[in-house]
């Protein structure tokens, strides 16, 4: 069965309006419809570095105990947590080279390495 959902921990954690510290949450598997929604949105046409914020905001189901996670809240992000979180979406949603295990033909020595799709 594909998992499509993921927990995470974040490194320092969001603090809502009452103080309340919220650092585990839960992140999907992002559909290419997030990513179409957020190439639409106005923000990120005038600066295209937006779509992140958009798409964690709808791919991050749960934060805490908030009841629902906003564009807003992923703003007020602390810059570490936000790094995490687009590191994780990153991974997750392969927008990085698969890492392989390779030999090397003259040596015999084994290694990982990402897979280079664009030559």
């Amino acid at each position: 069965m594909l998992q499509t959902q993921y927990e995470f921990n974040l490194p320092k954690g969001y603090m809502d309006e009452e103080g309340n510290l919220h650092k585990n949450g839960i992140m999907r598997l992002a559909t290419a419809m997030d990513e179409i929604r957020a190439m639409r949105d106005p923000r990120v046409m005038q600066n295209p570095d937006y779509a992140a914020i958009i798409i964690l905001s709808h791919v991050i189901i749960k934060l805490g105990s908030l009841p629902l996670v906003t564009v807003e809240t992923i703003e007020k992000l602390f810059a570490s947590d936000l790094k995490f979180l687009q590191e994780m979406y990153e991974t997750l949603n392969g927008l990085e080279g698969p890492v392989v295990r390779v030999t090397c033909p003259y040596c015999g020595k084994e290694f990982t390495t990402e897979m280079d799709f664009k030559g």
